[in-house]
């Protein structure tokens, strides 16, 4: 892997210990723990089988961000102790469908989906998804309506608020942002005292997120390779 992130020529084992010794290298120079960092690997259009792989490798966290792909997985899966985390947004309509098989959903972004995310009998840990930009398509809460969504999450059985999620926007400087992200979860933690976690950093800007106080890293392609282009 070259230093942008981008994968390199070596193999898949090679990739993955590159990736955690950039992360460890990340956390200590901000003084930090690197064993207190969770790194999901994000899987999206990669076949079963580099999961098994990866899985072989002590892997445990796998992220998927599309409903029936990461069913199927998480189904084909069943047998190994892994962790499901659901990082793309969710459609009301599946909401139910999707707690039935994640761990954590990153991506609670509007009062009807926490809605459809109620449940008596269980209860599923999540993060509110905060948007960056001026762009509602890209998913996540405005930073002016965050407060109203933590609420609400906090007063609806079967979640567990864990703290924020965010992506970078495109073109932007990644600290910049994530100093943002960090701010509002401060924030929030006035809501919420247990809500600490920050899921934020991917392949390209996960050191910088690491020094802004990321908890969960959200790692593709520098580990996993470029994605096959879906049938």
């Amino acid at each position: 892997m070259n230093a942008s992130g981008v994968p390199g020529p070596d193999g898949l084992a090679a990739r993955l210990t590159a990736v955690q010794g950039g992360i460890a290298a990340a956390a200590v120079a901000a003084g930090r723990d690197p064993a207190l960092l969770t790194t999901i690997v994000v899987t999206k259009f990669q076949p079963v089988s580099l999961l098994e792989e990866l899985a072989a490798l002590g892997v445990r966290e796998f992220g998927e961000s599309r409903h029936q792909e990461a069913q199927a997985k998480a189904s084909a899966l069943a047998g190994l102790d892994l962790t499901w985390h659901f990082v793309g947004q969710v459609q009301g309509k599946k909401a139910r469908l999707v707690r039935a098989y994640a761990d954590v959903i990153h991506s609670v972004d509007r009062g009807s989906l926490v809605d459809a995310l109620r449940s008596e009998e269980s209860v599923v840990d999540c993060f509110v998804q905060v948007n960056l930009t001026d762009d509602p398509g890209r998913g996540g809460v405005a930073p002016g309506d965050l407060h109203p969504l933590v609420e609400q999450v906090l007063s609806t059985a079967g979640l567990r608020l864990l703290g924020l999620m965010a992506v970078a926007p495109l073109g932007a400087e990644p600290r910049r942002a994530f100093a943002r992200v960090r701010d509002l979860g401060e924030q929030i933690q006035r809501l919420a005292p247990t809500a600490t976690s920050l899921s934020m950093g991917m392949s390209e800007d996960y050191a910088e997120a690491i020094v802004e106080g990321a908890t969960h890293l959200r790692i593709g392609t520098a580990i996993t390779g470029n994605r096959p282009v879906p049938g």
